[in-house]
């Protein structure tokens, strides 16, 4: 019996997202995880990707689940003949750069920032991260379905495919920092790390004390805590300044879960939304041109540090996209995306070191460019943050509305002239200034006279409408969010 993965989205539950596909653990059976593996082998050995044979680079993040669906990744390689390489419990950019290393495929278990019961699977080409042109053929492949494996009789979990664990993939991540940035760069910087049930934990540990600082563990949990750096849980803000008020740190470092986006805190306690973070560390770099989403802070813009900043639609595809399109033998090019994680397209080179390119996201790199920028100019994080221009951005989200509704409100604000559409979208958020641009780079991204913004975009994997909106002040980015919110609600 053979299978379309299209269908097999819909059949499942589990779908592609932004970045690989996900679903609720229930739902990511064997079978399924299976299927969306050997779909995916057999889009690279189709055209010419992957060596006959050839070694497949396997890790997971540090959820209840992820053991058994790697080893139900691992089944898939074997069954279409490849041997798998279990690179262990390591970041997402940590195998991704071992795929780089050697020129192999690499696929990553893990549901990043979501709840424990869900979980996803990220895939990698040996040149880096699938794009969405990947995605689309690898969701017209045709799958046999191995009834000797999944009958009701088969008992694919209790035959062990997975090999034994290497730690080759785990050091090279750490030394790809502790090679390129300066020795003991670190030195004197009292760095809380904030562990939770990160992958990234211990090598991130590793990294920061070999680069000189005196790291303090905190919050180490032995269960999985879902940590979004988009949406910071309120314990988390409470955490970070209490700690940071009891161990006098100069900032305190974490990750989400996977290891790909970054958290850092000012040496108050104060989270660094990830669009800053991303300007902060691409500074450091000396980047040329600077990729990044349309729903990120303009401060990016309005620094005028970079030769060229790129907007894109919101997911790391496009942002990767959109650096091999600009790429220049003599620019730097890097991206980064709202959630801090950040991607490098060019060799970056400091002296005589030099720095290879890693394009997926990346949350260890973003910390230290900060730390160390901060150091450069003899200043703290928090007066580091103050020489950016002064924009607030604030993002919330509306549960359980209907995609198709989301849609239809926001194609209404853009079906006519500019003068039509300007007056509808007074009529749909009456009281707000009057707006003056609309970019439908991604949803509806509406510029007010006053200068905020309100950025409107239906979720691309779950029935949700968020709402991004950007001030010149943080209480006022909230209160506009908020109003929005409001009125959607009505839209229901």
């Amino acid at each position: 019996m053979q299978i379309n993965i299209n269908e097999l989205m819909v059949r499942s539950g589990v779908k592609f997202g932004t970045s690989g596909v996900r679903g609720l653990v229930a739902e990511m059976t064997d079978e399924v995880c299976f299927l969306y593996v050997t779909a995916f082998l057999q889009y690279l050995w189709k055209n010419n990707l992957v060596e006959t044979c050839g070694e497949i680079g396997i890790a997971g993040d540090l959820r209840s689940s992820t053991p058994r669906i790697m080893n139900a990744v691992a089944g898939a390689c074997v069954e279409m003949g490849f041997k798998p390489v279990n690179c262990g419990y390591i970041p997402s950019p940590a195998v991704a750069l071992f795929g780089l290393k050697h020129s192999m495929p690499t696929i990553m278990v893990t549901g990043s920032h979501i709840p424990d019961d869900r979980n996803g699977i990220k895939f990698n080409t040996k040149t880096g991260e699938i794009l969405k042109h990947d995605e689309k053929l690898i969701r017209s492949q045709l799958v046999d379905v191995p009834v000797r494996l999944f009958s009701n009789e088969a008992e694919l979990i209790n035959k062990r495919y997975l090999p034994s664990e290497i730690t080759d993939a785990n050091e090279h991540y750490i030394q790809r920092f502790t090679n390129f940035f300066p020795k003991a760069c670190l030195e004197g910087q009292n760095i809380g790390l904030y562990e939770h049930s990160s992958v990234s934990r211990d090598c991130l540990k590793v990294i920061l004390e070999r680069l000189g600082a005196k790291v303090t563990s905190l919050g180490r949990t032995n269960h999985f805590v879902s940590v979004d750096t988009e949406a910071i849980r309120p314990e988390d803000v409470v955490l970070a300044k209490e700690w940071s008020e009891e161990y006098k740190f100069d900032c305190i470092i974490s990750t989400d879960g996977d290891g790909d986006r970054p958290l850092i805190s000012d040496e108050k306690g104060h989270w660094l939304r990830g669009d800053v973070a991303g300007i902060l560390c691409a500074r450091y770099l000396n980047a040329d041109i600077v990729v990044t989403p349309v729903s990120s802070n303009s401060a990016v813009e309005k620094s005028e540090w970079f030769e060229q900043v790129i907007r894109t639609r919101i997911g790391s595809p496009y942002v990767i996209e959109a650096m091999q399109q600009a790429s220049s033998d003599d620019k730097t090019s890097v991206g980064y995306e709202a959630n801090g994680g950040f991607l490098q397209h060019t060799p970056i080179s400091v002296d005589d070191r030099t720095l290879s390119p890693l394009a997926t996201r990346d949350a260890a790199i973003v910390p230290i460019a900060i730390l160390l920028l901060a150091s450069k100019r003899e200043m703290t994080v928090s007066e580091l943050l103050a020489t950016l221009p002064q924009r607030y951005t604030f993002s919330d989200r509306l549960k359980d509305f209907p995609t198709k509704l989301s849609q239809t409100m926001l194609s209404k604000m853009v079906e006519g002239n500019e003068a039509a559409n300007f007056e509808t979208i007074r009529s749909f958020f009456p009281g707000l200034s009057e707006p003056v641009k609309i970019d439908e780079t991604d949803g509806i991204r509406i510029t007010l006279a006053t200068d905020e913004i309100i950025h409107l975009r239906p979720s691309g994997n779950a029935p949700e409408l968020r709402c991004y909106t950007e001030a010149d002040s943080e209480v006022l980015a909230q209160e506009l969010n908020s109003s929005c919110i409001k009125i959607m609600k009505t839209w229901l």
